[in-house]
């Protein structure tokens, strides 16, 4: 029997999915259906427009959709499914069983600011529960939409899920999110969450499984992961450990990590709470330093502060103090601020929600007034992450705009982000990326006038744009700054070889002067060089580590 996964990409506050990322749910079910005895094709929706597919669903006894977004953002590598495709997906879908799984079943929007609705989906089965269950119980001869998957069920089909790997249209430039808990440790949930309402309380993974399935993926061919589904791993493993933070746990995690995926490029994480890390600071800088010890370069801690007024964090039952964010935000500059080719190992992220409950325009002030003193202190943020809330069902926060209406001051959002934006970010990036930053392994994605835009893969990267059209994968040096980007030239740069694209990028250079370098080449050492180049911009030159020839 045939089965086709369609996945529409799911995004949650603690799991990714949207390329470069593969979430862990497709994975779950590709294993289910595995250890059931079928024939499991993946196929992406962004392959399936671009190739116009839409038909090929009727060529499978089974098809699987996974898709929805609880926390929508703006997404770079992938767009995922809309209801309208779906609809018509399923429309068209005249010969298999049709199931759809993941959050869009309990509600759907792509956009903040605005709330999820129910919608009709015409599927055989649509499942509020764990798709791996469902098709376990499917294919027992008792399908049950509403089953949950305990660790039992997940580690059991997580290896196999491994075979849809290579039938990712990204690979072998993916990212693998991996589960380490589900559920939040929090003694009350923040009201807009959808963690709690999907997940419930923290369940950890053993350490043991979590291995066994990376180790999986690694010989499948997968060399990145991160630690993202959980909704912070400084508590990892606390509810076995008598509700304390556990380093221990996360020795064995991050060194067996390293055991069974010796030559990993990418090992990072993502969500981590602030209020945690600093109501237990001297197990959780434990954590942190080992953490720092196996990870790689540009990991980054997203903090869920989604506010700094203490008026909408209590009224949001949002744990935490604007002191107490600070604090968190001082320790990971502490321990993770340390380089490597001038990317830090590790830093703290600020997530914030605009259109929370109790907001008002000080709001924003108080917002802007926080993350200017972070940067007026000489702490590094690695990005600062600004989005509407959507209202999503089952949540508090659903309830409360059930009886008023959900209105976001979308001109006092845009004049705040911008000023957030302009004064903040970019000076942030100059520092987390200085000039002479060496980014390895770059992934070009698109080509933008006379330049190559591409990313690295892990937590975050930074949108790098490179002179001239690149197809490869390569190494750059940074050597300047945008708003939320960074220009690069290939590494190493030699000067004697440097297109004119190339040379006008760095700072100091004009068209005019790139061609006097031109005309002149080769030199055959900088006393040459610096009787047409101003001293100001060799120093650039130097900092940027330019070479005068290959060599």
């Amino acid at each position: 029997m045939k089965t086709l996964i369609l996945d529409g990409y799911v995004d949650e506050p603690a799991v990714f999915g949207v390329p470069p990322y593969i979430s862990p749910y497709v994975r779950y079910l590709a294993g289910a259906l595995v250890l059931a005895g079928l024939e499991v094709d993946y196929i992406t929706i962004d392959r399936m427009r671009k190739e116009q597919l839409w038909e090929i669903v009727n060529e499978y006894d089974y098809l699987f959709v996974v898709a929805g977004i609880t926390v929508p953002g703006r997404y770079k590598g992938g767009t995922p499914l809309t209801l309208g495709e779906l609809q018509r997906i399923l429309n068209l879908a005249r010969r298999p069983l049709k199931v759809v799984g993941g959050p869009i079943v309990r509600g759907y929007s792509l956009r903040g600011g605005t709330v999820a609705k129910l919608s009709e989906i015409p599927a055989d089965y649509l499942v509020t529960g764990d798709l791996e269950a469902f098709a376990l119980s499917y294919f027992r001869g008792e399908p049950d939409p509403t089953a949950k998957s305990d660790y039992e069920i997940i580690d059991m089909v997580a290896p196999h899920g491994a075979v849809i790997l290579k039938k990712h249209p990204n690979f072998p430039h993916i990212i693998c999110e991996i589960e380490l808990s589900r559920g939040c440790e929090r003694e009350t949930f923040c009201t807009f969450c959808t963690e709690p309402i999907l997940h419930g309380r923290l369940t950890s993974r053993k350490v043991r499984s979590v291995l066994e399935e990376i180790e999986s993926l690694y010989r499948a061919g997968c060399k990145a992961f991160r630690f993202g589904r959980t909704a912070n791993i400084l508590a990892y493993g606390s509810d076995m450990n008598a509700g304390k933070p556990s380093p221990e746990i996360i020795e064995e995690l991050y060194s067996g990590t390293r055991t069974v995926a010796p030559s990993l490029e990418v090992l990072h994480t993502d969500n981590a709470n602030p209020v945690y890390l600093v109501r237990h600071e001297k197990a959780c800088r434990k954590i942190v330093e080992t953490i720092v010890r196996y990870n790689t370069p540009g990991d980054v801690f997203s903090f869920g502060v989604e506010s700094f007024d203490e008026t909408v964090l209590k009224r949001n039952n949002i744990q935490g103090s604007p002191e107490e964010f600070l604090r968190a935000v001082f320790i990971v500059n502490e321990i993770g601020g340390k380089r490597v080719e001038g990317v830090p190992k590790l830093l703290p992220g600020v997530n914030l929600i605009f259109g929370l409950p109790g907001e008002t325009e000080q709001t924003l002030e108080k917002d802007y007034f926080y993350l200017k003193k972070i940067l007026d202190d000489g702490y590094l943020l690695r990005r600062i992450n600004i989005r509407k809330l959507l209202v999503y069902p089952g949540t508090p926060v659903y309830e409360y705009f059930k009886t008023r209406k959900h209105k976001i001051k979308s001109h006092l959002h845009e004049k705040w982000k911008r000023k957030i934006r302009e004064e903040i970010d970019h000076e942030m990036l100059k520092r987390v990326f200085p000039v002479g930053t060496i980014l390895r392994k770059v992934i070009p994605e698109y080509v933008e006038g006379k330049f190559t835009f591409g990313r690295q893969l892990g937590s975050y990267p930074i949108l790098v744009g490179i002179p001239g059209v690149h197809s490869n994968v390569m190494d750059v040096v940074v050597v300047s700054h945008g708003e939320r980007s960074v220009t690069a030239i290939p590494y190493p740069p030699f000067l004697n070889s440097m297109s004119l694209e190339e040379l006008t990028a760095i700072p100091g250079i004009g068209q005019a002067l790139a061609r006097k370098i031109i005309l002149n080449r080769p030199f055959r050492n900088w006393s040459e060089l610096e009787k047409i180049v101003p001293p100001e911009t060799m120093r650039v030159l130097k900092k940027i580590g330019i070479s005068l020839q290959q060599v």
